[in-house]
């Protein structure tokens, strides 16, 4: 499958910040990352991720900078191998890896705009866009929230990109109430991939369906 980016840009003017992507990795190189960036591991190496995954021809970094340094970022690219939601290796289907903002501008609408820009590019349309959502990546102590609050505050921005909660039989997701799987369906996906993508959501049903007809 081939894969097109479409370069968007916008200027948030109540902070001077600049949301801009899908960013290619020599772009990326040439700014500093924010050393508060470290929700998912420290900072360099979250950098180095962002890299690598700007360097594939199916990845994607939308990022919010001040000037030359990157104060937010979102990236897409295939579900890992090891994934249930690269089990049937859709063409079609990417994942929402990873969005996050520095604390100083969060609740600005920053992560917001992040997905409205990655959604910009007429090329999304072609996907089905998946984020996997759990309770304990949560920055509940920063925020000062409950577990449902963000939960509803995440909602609020994931919908700026289209993306939906939508039900799954996943282990994970199901193993807290406050988990989700949330979903956005291009407009240019073909019926059979969003037909393989119910099964994906209920593979465990599917599964065992399989094995009693198997009987």
């Amino acid at each position: 499958m081939e894969h097109i980016k479409t370069y968007n840009r916008i200027e948030h003017q109540a902070n001077n910040v600049i949301i801009e992507g899908p960013v290619p990795a020599s772009t990326l190189e040439n700014y500093k990352f924010h050393r508060e960036l470290t929700s998912f591991r420290p900072s360099s190496k979250q950098f180095h991720a962002l890299l690598e995954i700007a360097a594939l021809a199916d990845g994607r970094i939308i990022i919010a900078r001040t000037e030359d340094t990157i104060i937010g970022y979102v990236t897409y690219l295939y579900p890992d191998p090891l994934e249930r939601w690269s089990t049937f290796q859709m063409e079609d289907l990417i994942e929402l890896g990873a969005i996050e903002v520095i604390p100083e501008y969060r609740g600005s609408g920053i992560a917001s705009n992040l997905l409205r820009v990655s959604m910009m590019d007429p090329y999304m349309e072609n996907y089905i866009i998946i984020s996997t959502e759990y309770y304990w990546h949560w920055d509940l102590k920063g925020t000062s929230l409950s577990i449902w609050e963000y939960r509803k505050v995440m909602e609020k921005m994931m919908a700026s990109g289209g993306l939906l909660p939508a039900p799954t039989d996943d282990p994970e997701i199901i193993s807290h109430p406050a988990n989700c799987l949330m979903v956005r369906i291009g407009s240019n996906v073909k019926e059979e991939s969003i037909q393989q993508f119910d099964t994906l959501r209920f593979l465990k049903r599917h599964q065992f369906r399989n094995y009693r007809e198997g009987l």
